[in-house]
């Protein structure tokens, strides 16, 4: 691969990364909140490829191979069955308002680019200069989860950032060991495994996975 064709895929897929991350903040429906999740598990799923392929390490291509059935694939079926199960169709009342958290968003991506200059500066190589898109994406995350309501928007929050750590570990150490990637991606199909049971079970015995009701009912 050369190297201009490798800059190119490479911003192609943190572009693809960095907007199914803020395109979240933007819709409310909860099935296109998973799509969008879907979507970015595909874009980190190439993003690792191109590594790969670049550095012409085979271990790393299985990876992002692995990294997009999971994240692409599996969690994004497991939380349209929780989506089902649970009843709800969108994000009724979100504590910060669509145009506030794109506001929101682009003062993140700013605090992300100032973080992380003194890292690229250490190694100012395509890969590490996209590492405030990573950042960004974190801090989006958690801002989801912190802003959100809904169970399943929390979750998708909580996913955001563990693709955006994810992708911050690859771009700046070009890969980790395979057992250290199925080891953390084995514990977040945990949690979304305890989140289908547990939205679930709550649906059935409140109607609802909306948080503030639900503290509500226990006041």
């Amino acid at each position: 691969m050369s190297d201009s064709l490798y800059v190119l895929l490479l911003d192609l897929t943190c572009g693809a990364f960095l907007l199914a991350g803020v395109l979240v903040l933007w819709r409310r429906d909860l099935a296109a909140i998973v799509g969008l999740f879907t979507l970015q598990g595909i874009a980190l799923a190439a993003l690792v490829v191109v590594l790969g392929v670049h550095e012409r390490e085979a271990e790393l291509v299985v990876v992002g191979l692995a990294v997009g059935a999971l994240r692409a694939g599996l969690l994004p079926y497991l939380m349209r069955r929780a989506l089902v199960a649970g009843g709800e169709v969108r994000e009724t009342r979100p504590l910060v308002n669509v145009s506030a958290s794109l506001l929101v968003t682009a003062l993140m991506a700013m605090l992300a680019y100032a973080v992380s200059q003194p890292l690229i500066r250490l190694s100012p190589t395509p890969a590490t200069q996209a590492v405030p898109i990573a950042l960004t994406v974190l801090l989006v995350g958690f801002f989801v989860l912190i802003s959100r309501r809904r169970a399943l928007s929390q979750v998708v929050g909580f996913l955001l950032m563990d693709n955006a750590i994810t992708a911050t570990a690859f771009l700046t150490t070009s890969g980790v060991p395979l057992v250290v990637e199925l080891g953390v991606s084995l514990d977040v199909l945990l949690a979304v495994l305890v989140l289908q049971v547990l939205t679930t079970r709550m649906r059935a015995a409140f109607g609802g996975t909306d948080l503030d009701e639900l503290r509500e009912l226990h006041d």
